[in-house]
């Protein structure tokens, strides 16, 4: 850290006394976590599924030779992108670092949040030529006034050194909430809801694009916008999300 960084850092600690990103205690740095929270927070890492990332329960034979080992649903029904992975189990113990940051005006928390993504990526975003968050309909964005998965996308890329387009993608219809539905209604809902920006076409042929989200759920969103940019002509579409559920 640089000395004048040092200095702002300073100030900001003593303007604004770090506080828990989850509960609100005070902490020793801004953008950290108390104790309790971070002991309740179960970060993915290996073994899990060289496709969509989901975590596997024990080491399945072959993993670690050579480093495509699949879980049965990407097998059965490979999805558009290539690979997927996120930071954190969607549970009881993150839930809150992620609603709080989507509805409760936790902006302050992007920083923390993408410097944990540019670690959890590191492989998807060191082949990255573009990062593009999820978009929001310009009405619910309107009700917002931010777009969290693009504030995670600009976090990430400071990090990473990676360009961000956070218009690349347009919502041009507002779908119902996700919540609720199955995965059949999820990608119905879904359906036709993105396109490529206009006049945006050159940017997205050839390249390696990561796919910014806050939540991968069953991933049929972040599937048809990948489906989109790969119809634009993509060479690759990866996916990056904060958290992700995982099925028990």
């Amino acid at each position: 850290m640089s000395a004048l960084a040092r200095i702002a850092t300073t100030i900001l600690d003593a303007l604004l006394p770090p506080r828990c990103l989850a509960c609100g205690a005070s902490v020793d740095r801004q953008g950290g976590l108390c104790p309790a929270c971070w002991g309740g927070l179960t970060f993915i890492a290996p073994p899990l599924c060289a496709c969509c990332g989901m975590p596997f329960e024990f080491a399945p034979n072959g993993f670690g030779a050579s480093g495509d080992v699949l879980c049965g649903a990407c097998m059965a029904e490979p999805p558009p992108f290539a690979r997927a992975r996120a930071v954190l189990v969607y549970d009881d113990g993150s839930r809150p670092l992620v609603l709080g940051f989507k509805h409760g005006d936790r902006i302050h928390a992007a920083d923390a949040y993408g410097a944990w993504l540019a670690r959890a990526g590191s492989d998807l975003l060191a082949e990255a030529d573009l990062l593009v968050p999820v978009p929001l309909h310009r009405w619910r964005l309107f009700k917002r006034r931010y777009n969290q998965a693009a504030l995670l996308a600009q976090a990430a890329g400071r990090r990473a050194k990676v360009p961000v387009v956070p218009d690349l993608l347009v919502r041009r219809r507002a779908t119902p909430s996700q919540g609720g539905l199955d995965r059949g209604g999820r990608r119905r809902n879904v359906k036709g809801a993105f396109l490529l920006k206009k006049g945006t076409a050159g940017r997205v042929k050839d390249k390696r694009i990561v796919l910014v989200d806050d939540v991968l759920t069953t991933g049929a969103t972040l599937a048809e916008c990948a489906r989109v940019l790969l119809r634009a002509g993509a060479m690759r579409v990866d996916v990056l999300t904060l958290a992700r559920v995982v099925k028990t």
